[in-house]
Parts: C-alpha cells; structure tokens; sequence
C-alpha cells in the first residue's frame, strides 16, 4: 500500500561533479518496517544512495519520495531537523560520527540539536548505549575505543535520534569475526522492533541474518535484483556479474 511507503525512487540519477554517474537510474521502493541489504561491489554507488535517502545528497534526475514527500533539493533548516527525526544513517567510517571529546557526548548530539529537555536527553543515551552495549564506555574518549566499539557507539549516536528508519553503510567491516557476529545480531534485534532499516554491504554471508530482503546494485549502477535474499543468493551468476564473488569462490 503507498500509505506504507518509506521511499520510492524513479529513473533517480546522481554525478559526482558531474562526472561519470555514481548512479544511473534507479528505481527502488522501501516499504515501512522492511529489512532491506543493499548488495554491490566497491564503487556500486551504495553509499551514494544511503547518502539520498538521508538526505545529505538530491538527485541530480529523477523523482524521489520520502514518506510521500517529493525531495527535489538537500533539505535544510527545520525540513532538516524533521528529516533527521525519521531517517538517520550510520557511515562506513565511525571517526567521522564521532568528534566528541566522550561516547557520551557524542551520543547526546544529536538530541541537544533537536533542543529537547536535558533529562530526556539523558534518557535516550542511557536507552542507545544499553541498547548497543556499550553503557560502560559513556565515559571513554573515542579514540580510545577498538573499531567494533566505534561502530557501536556511532550506531547509539543515530539510535539517539530515535529514528523510525535506519540506514547503515558497510557495519560490519573491517572487523574481527567474533565482533562482527555481536555487531550482527544486534542489527538483527533493530530490525526485529518494527523499524525500517536499510544496510549497505557485500558481505554476503550476514545477509540472510539481517534483512528479509536483497537488492542488488551493480556495476552499471542501477537495481539488477531484488528479492528474498536466498533466492538472491543461489544465483551465483547474477553474483558474479555484480562482482559480489569470484568464479573461484565457493558457492554459498
């Protein structure tokens, strides 16, 4: 149903400085409460899509819709403060979310901007920090922290937010194998709330844990699949021509 409808893009087109397309018509819809893992190699133009439906970029063509709202330019001032209330995205990189002289702080960033009162600030960190595990490192300074705990804590800086939809690019690599199985199934438990999340990756061996659903971007920059991801998964030819394995690989 369209009421139900988080985003919808059409024929949407991005260039960085104008140059070759980070993508070249897409055409995707994400329904609330849907557990989305957008697959592509490197330089698929993933991140370049998490970064348009949070806001950050506008298509360059094409239509976008956000909660049936046409987004034709970056949304600023309170249309941005509204935005950020429904959709946060965590990046790649954790350093880049965290710029504060504690976890704590860094957490609290988002709310203070929303001008809420201190008590309820407090009360969503204690909630994203209990909710990510890492309540003992309010106190830490971030740069202090291993790379499983930087995702955490950048993961309890949007969770802050209290989002309705989550977008997280590649939080899982780049880590150890125990850590990256924690990471794992505490996105599984976002999910499993209700909430809308959508998680950029090509790792696909987390796919099946984390998502309901399977999009697959490739080279060319533009949805070449979609669909339940074990059904995504055994095609090992449209993996190997999305680049997501090797004819070497062993089947999944």
């Amino acid at each position: 149903m369209s009421g139900d409808l988080v985003f919808g893009l059409r024929g949407v087109r991005y260039r960085y400085h104008g140059r070759r397309p980070a993508l070249d018509g897409i055409d995707l819809d994400v329904r609330r409460g849907e557990r989305v893992a957008l697959l592509g190699a490197n330089g698929s133009g993933k991140s370049t899509l998490l970064k348009l439906l949070d806001g950050i970029l506008a298509p360059a063509e094409g239509t976008m819709t956000v909660l049936g709202e046409p987004v034709r330019a970056v949304p600023s001032g309170e249309a941005a403060h509204r935005f950020h209330r429904t959709v946060g995205l965590v990046f790649q990189d954790p350093d880049v979310q965290l710029f504060s002289a504690t976890v704590l702080d860094d957490v609290a960033f988002g709310p203070l901007q929303l001008g809420l009162p201190d008590a309820e600030v407090r009360e969503r960190c204690d909630e994203a920090l209990g909710r990510m595990g890492i309540a003992r490192l309010a106190d830490r300074a971030p740069f202090e922290l291993s790379l499983g705990e930087k995702k955490r804590a950048a993961i309890a800086s949007v969770l802050s937010l209290r989002p309705d939809v989550l977008l997280l690019d590649e939080p899982t690599a780049s880590l150890d194998p125990r850590t990256r199985w924690v990471l794992v199934d505490l996105l599984r438990e976002l999910g499993a709330g209700g909430r809308t999340v959508v998680t950029a990756t090509h790792e696909l061996d987390v796919v099946p844990a984390i998502a309901g659903r399977a999009v697959v971007i490739g080279e060319q920059r533009r949805v070449v699949a979609d669909g339940p991801p074990a059904d995504v998964l055994r095609d090992r030819e449209l993996l190997l021509s999305a680049n997501l394995v090797h004819e070497r690989d062993q089947p999944l």
